[in-house]
């Protein structure tokens, strides 16, 4: 799936991440970030694309995939966005990049937010695919909303009670949540959905991705709260899909301008998993995105 592509583990922030690598060595670096339940895999119609202008990094985010699994604590503290995005920052240093671009969807994209709000000076533009800013959807909360995205509410349950029925049977549980956002279609590649099934039965993986969500309605909001309105400051571009609860029950570029001092964006034609299902529109709109903002 990624041909030409450098796969190895590199160190975090405590923990180790597999990562997938490539791009001209002179050119801007650009990692981006998957979501739930996925791999960096999801990347891997857009990953080559963008390696012909970026040096692009795609980790599996700790929780996930080849990546380590921290045991968790009473408060979430390992899978908060914060040490997520501490991660993120570790290994890009590592592979010699202290500012980069970043490009990120879904849970991946709730880490970028972090990533910009604590590490400014680090990331020069931003481009999140399909989700307005977590506080605020959890506070606009209504029937539509909850029933749509109903894993939300089901993964943030005190442990055992997701990992236990996910793990009668993860396969189903995956392609119901999954599917169910794409409007019953199945847009990934045979490749692609062998790696995330793979990983997803992993006891480790379901665990710590309910520890992700549980952060999120938790440590994630105290963060967000403590604040005090601090916006992010580098150029955002917020890309959320037409057929998806972004687009039906929240104004995504509101509440992103309460978060966020220069946002731009609007709805394209997909489901949740746009990366998969047109890759080179949001590839050519993040190129230009970038190309735009690294000449400013």
């Amino acid at each position: 799936m990624f041909h030409k592509f450098v796969e190895e583990h590199i160190k975090g922030d405590g923990v180790t991440l597999f990562v997938r690598h490539a791009g001209p060595k002179d050119a801007p670096p650009l990692v981006l970030l998957h979501g739930y339940p996925q791999t960096s895999a999801m990347w891997h119609r857009m990953a080559p694309i963008l390696a012909k202008s970026y040096q692009v990094v795609c980790p599996d985010l700790r929780g996930y995939g080849r990546s380590d699994k921290p045991i968790s604590n009473q408060l979430h503290t390992p899978y908060s966005k914060r040490a997520m995005a501490k991660d993120i920052i570790a290994i890009m240093q590592n592979l010699g990049h202290d500012k980069f671009l970043v490009g990120a969807h879904d849970r991946g994209a709730r880490v970028a937010h972090r990533l910009a709000l604590d590490h400014p000076n680090c990331v020069k533009a931003m481009v999140l695919l399909d989700i307005a800013p977590t506080r605020e959807m959890y506070a606009g909360t209504n029937n539509e909303f909850a029933r749509t995205y109903w894993h939300w509410f089901f993964l943030i349950q005190p442990q055992p009670i997701p990992e236990q029925i996910i793990s009668a049977d993860p396969e189903g549980f995956w392609k119901l949540k999954c599917f169910n956002q794409t409007n019953g279609k199945n847009p990934f590649s045979k490749e692609a959905l062998e790696e995330y099934l793979f990983y997803f039965k992993q006891q480790e993986v379901i665990h710590s991705s309910c520890e992700d969500y549980r952060a999120a309605a938790s440590i994630d909001i105290e963060h967000d709260n403590a604040d005090q309105g601090k916006k992010i400051t580098m150029p955002l571009l917020a890309l959320w899909a037409k057929f998806g609860v972004i687009e039906s029950c929240f104004d995504a570029l509101d509440l992103w301008r309460l978060r966020a001092e220069k946002v731009e964006g609007e709805a394209l034609d997909a489901t949740h998993y746009m990366a998969e299902e047109i890759p080179k529109e949001v590839a050519n709109r993040m190129f230009n995105f970038f190309s735009k903002n690294l000449k400013s």
